[in-house]
Parts: structure tokens; C-alpha cells; sequence
């Protein structure tokens, strides 16, 4: 019974996903778009970068869900793997002379590699996520030349929260000043110039900071259990 029951329910679901996805025109610009992006993206905008002019401003919806999305996976690797710390940890291989030495060396220069890498992300290819991704590579170094090394959570936590915050109020600012989520509020400037294009530079650097925060500590978690 339970399995007809689970059978109908399947099929409705995948009739009426079918009838919706029926009526999405994929593929079809009736209303141009694409081009409106292209042609007054930096305009409107002042982000040279087109794709980051769509991801932050047009849609910044979508960069918020998967910002969401980010965060429930992080908290999801966290309720998995939470156990009780044993106090005496196993004692793990120590890394080579090569990886231990290198790492005092790159550790800073990835840093600053991500954070040129969100702060750049309205002028040339990159942002936030890219950004806070190779920031979180500098992480896993660590762990790799320093297999006792524990992260400080909390800092990780308040960087995470404080990155989540600044996107959010930036957003209701811009409801605010005028109008919509995300609308800009600020001047444009010049384009090609580090200091334009808005809001946007600010909210990259929110989405660096938190996803950064977030893959460091999912590296964390996973590293650090035994």
C-alpha cells in the first residue's frame, strides 16, 4: 500500500513538473534580455565585468539562495561530523620540510590572492565565491603542513555571520534608498576604476569573506575528525 501510495504521489509530482517546465520558453529571448545586459549592463551598473553586473545586481536573488545554499551545506557538514573531541588526539604524520616551510610562505600570498581576486571581481573575471574559495585553499595548506593545527571557530563563525549581515543590510538598503533588494544607492564612478560600480564591491567582499569562512570551516570539520 505504502508503495502505490508512494508511486501516485511520484507520479503527480512528476506530471505537474512536467506541465510547468512545458511552459518555460528555455532558451527563447523574447524580450531581449541578453542583449539589455550587454548592450546597458555597465551603464546601469558600472561594472565593466558583465557577468558580475547580472550575478550581483539583476539576479541578485540567485547569489543570495546560493549563499543560503553555501551556508545550509556548511551546517549540514557540521551536524554530521559533530562528535566529542577525544582530549588526546591521535597522533598524525608530520608533514615534510617542503610543505611545512612552503606554507609560511603562500599562506599570506593566497590570502591576498583571494582578496584581490572579490575585490577586483567588477572589473575582471572572479568575485566573491572564486575569491573566498582560494582564500579557503590558503586553510587546507595549513592543515596539510600542520596536522595538529586547529581552526578558532568562533573567529570563523563571526567572520562567516558578519559576511552573511553585510550582504543582507546592504540589500534592505537598497529597498530602502531605492526601492528593490539590491538596488544600488551609491555613486557609480567611473568604470575600470577600482572604486565604482556601487554596492557592488561591497557585496563582493561580504560573499569573500563568508564563503571563505564557510569552506575554511567545512575544511575544519573534516580535517580535524579523527
Amino acid at each position: 500500500m505504502r508503495r502505490a501510495s508512494a508511486l501516485v504521489l511520484l507520479l503527480v509530482l512528476a506530471a505537474g513538473l512536467a506541465v510547468v517546465l512545458a511552459k518555460i520558453p528555455f532558451g527563447q529571448d523574447k524580450i531581449g534580455v541578453g542583449n539589455h545586459y550587454i548592450e546597458k549592463g555597465v551603464t546601469e551598473t558600472g561594472a565593466t565585468n558583465i557577468v558580475t553586473s547580472v550575478v550581483v545586481s539583476y539576479r541578485g536573488f540567485d547569489t543570495l539562495g546560493e549563499v543560503t545554499v553555501l551556508f545550509a551545506a556548511a551546517l549540514g557538514v557540521t551536524t554530521l561530523l559533530f562528535v566529542e573531541r577525544p582530549q588526546e588526539r591521535k597522533k598524525r604524520e608530520p608533514a615534510s620540510l617542503i610543505v611545512a616551510t612552503g606554507s609560511r610562505l603562500l599562506f599570506p600570498l593566497i590570502i591576498l590572492f583571494g582578496i584581490y581576486i572579490f575585490l577586483h571581481g567588477h572589473l575582471t573575471p572572479g568575485g566573491g565565491f572564486q575569491g573566498g574559495a582560494v582564500i579557503a585553499s590558503g586553510f587546507l595548506l595549513l592543515y596539510l603542513a600542520r596536522p595538529g593545527q586547529t581552526m578558532r571557530r568562533k573567529n570563523l563563525s563571526a567572520a562567516e555571520s558578519l559576511g552573511g549581515l553585510v550582504f543582507v543590510v546592504v540589500g534592505l538598503l537598497g529597498i530602502v534608498f531605492s526601492g528593490y533588494f539590491l538596488q544600488n544607492f551609491l555613486p557609480k564612478g567611473h568604470p575600470n576604476l577600482l572604486l565604482s560600480a556601487g554596492i557592488i564591491p561591497l557585496v563582493y567582499i561580504a560573499i569573500g569573506v563568508k564563503v571563505g569562512s564557510e569552506l575554511g570551516r567545512i575544511i575544519g570539520d573534516l580535517v580535524e575528525r579523527d
